[in-house]
């Protein structure tokens, strides 16, 4: 695989993960997620999740095998979210290690090719589940509303860098964009 298969993302949401629904999962036959957590699920200094992605779980629950990692090696504060939203997961996973999004895959007990890796970042969420044959998902990240500015000058850089290298950042599969609820 060259860098810009490694870096392409199969699906590109537009929006938060909140966003990610049922009938989007379905579409692509998944039959488990695995999810990063910090800036995918909560805001990187967030210590629990949000009503609204509890209800979120609930809603993805029913299609999908769920599964949370993360390179944070918090135990307090990433336990206390997996148990907020009761999910199993693994910390400080070093992605793009691939060794405990494996662990996760084997443990929904699905092929890789079934499971999708969602997440903020393409030099960890993304390359991590392309080199393991994936269905990979980039989000827009969450951040704490007292953020200004939306920001992200790392997440740019590594759209930055994946272009020099290559990848276009255009999805594979298809782009979603935020559905207005009016």
């Amino acid at each position: 695989m060259n860098w810009n298969e490694l870096l392409q993302p199969d699906l590109i949401l537009e929006a938060s993960i909140l966003n990610l629904t049922p009938d989007i999962v379905q579409q692509y036959e998944l039959k488990g997620l695995v999810l990063d957590v910090d800036e995918t699920l909560v805001p990187f200094n967030a210590a629990d999740a949000s009503s609204e992605l509890q209800d979120w779980v609930k809603q993805m629950r029913e299609v999908v095998s769920l599964w949370l990692v993360s390179n944070n090696i918090s135990e307090v504060r990433i336990g206390n979210i997996a148990r907020s939203l009761d999910l199993p997961y693994y910390l400080g996973a070093a992605k793009p290690s691939r060794r405990k999004i494996r662990a996760a895959v084997e443990q929904m007990n699905l092929p890789a090719n079934q499971v999708g890796m969602v997440g903020d970042r393409l030099f960890t969420d993304v390359l991590a589940g392309n080199r393991l044959d994936m269905f990979t998902i980039l989000v827009e990240p969450i951040v704490h509303t007292d953020v200004a500015m939306r920001s992200h000058p790392i997440r740019n850089f590594e759209v930055w860098i994946s272009e020099i290298l290559g990848a276009t950042i255009n999805p594979k599969k298809q782009r979603f964009t935020r559905i207005n609820k009016d």
